[in-house]
């Protein structure tokens, strides 16, 4: 019976990839993130406010976390005994929990726009990508936004969400898609959600310490480069996450140039420390070359799991 789940999970895991590789996220098609996010907006907004907001954000986290990983739990608990239903929903878990296609697709039309329209509308395809204000960024530093948040959405966006698949299955994996959404709508450390999203940003924090480094060691390994070795010890904790420097700071050193800076969040001005330490012009082959390194990366994850199922079944 564990054999013949194993190879259903990889069956579904391959469909699923595939189907996020050729499809993605178009806007026509309904995703559970969305509906996330609609339910934290919600809780947010009845919540956020008066007294108590560090336990209320706390309860709201556990209770969306929880309530995401046992709905789903019992559903795929239920359709376990029969595979062609078990294929098709964990496909479609997988296809809704991974976002590489995305990732690479925005990421690639902000730097078409740049090249082929103005900077104006770069800066506006930016701005749907990246938390800082992109209105008065230059050529340079929206490149640089682009490869920072290829590198920090590589983990979150599709790493930590294929390592979670293969610990738990589909309601592991989406469960930690409600952590990160979580951390996206309200981890921030400012006036409105610092006490509402403090249990949200620490929780996101906790579960993409392993995949980060996963992330970091997978993309040093298939460029082969030393080079982005040194800058993970040297240069990983040069960020206010303890998770995001660890790719950022190895897509740094394989391209061998500057991350960091000044930027403005919320209308404030933010200064974070360098990652890297060449200080050249990004050019639109390290676009081409960080989109090529999240790709493989997610291949060479994908491909670590199957043959951990793989041989979990042969045992079996």
């Amino acid at each position: 019976m564990d054999a013949i789940i194993n190879q259903t999970l990889i069956a579904s895991l391959i469909i699923g990839f595939i189907l996020d590789s050729i499809i993605g996220d178009p806007l026509w098609l309904p995703h559970p993130i969305r509906l996330f996010g609609n339910i934290i907006s919600k809780a947010e907004k009845k919540l956020n406010k008066n007294k108590h907001r560090k336990i209320k954000g706390a309860i709201v986290a556990v209770s969306l976390i929880s309530l995401t990983w046992l709905i789903l739990f019992l559903i795929f608990k239920y359709i376990e005994a029969y595979k062609i239903p078990l294929i098709i929903a964990t496909s479609i878990g997988v296809f809704y929990g991974i976002a590489n296609h995305s990732l690479i697709k925005e990421a690639w039309r902000v730097e078409k726009a740049m090249q082929n329209e103005s900077i104006e509308t770069a800066r506006i395809k930016l701005s749907y990508i990246v938390g800082r204000e992109t209105k008065q960024l230059n050529k340079q530093q929206i490149r640089t936004a682009i490869l920072e948040t290829l590198a920090e959405n590589l983990s979150d966006g599709i790493i930590a969400p294929l390592l979670y698949f293969a610990i738990g299955g589909v309601p592991l994996m989406l469960a930690y898609k409600m952590i990160n959404t979580l951390d996206s709508m309200i981890g921030y450390k400012n006036e409105r959600y610092k006490q509402f999203g403090w249990f949200a940003a620490k929780t996101d924090d906790i579960f993409n310490f392993i995949p980060a480094r996963i992330t970091a060691l997978i993309m040093v390994f298939i460029t082969l480069s030393y080079r982005g070795i040194l800058f993970i010890f040297k240069y990983a904790n040069n960020h206010s996450s303890p998770n995001a420097g660890y790719p950022e700071a190895a897509l740094s050193g394989i391209l061998n140039l500057q991350f960091g800076g000044s930027n403005y969040y919320h209308g404030k001005m933010v200064q974070k420390p360098f990652i890297g330490n060449n200080n050249r012009s990004v050019t639109h082959i390290d676009i081409i070359k960080a989109c090529l390194i999240n790709a493989a990366t997610s291949i060479i994850m994908l491909s670590a799991i199957i043959i951990i199922y793989h041989y979990a079944a042969v045992l079996v």
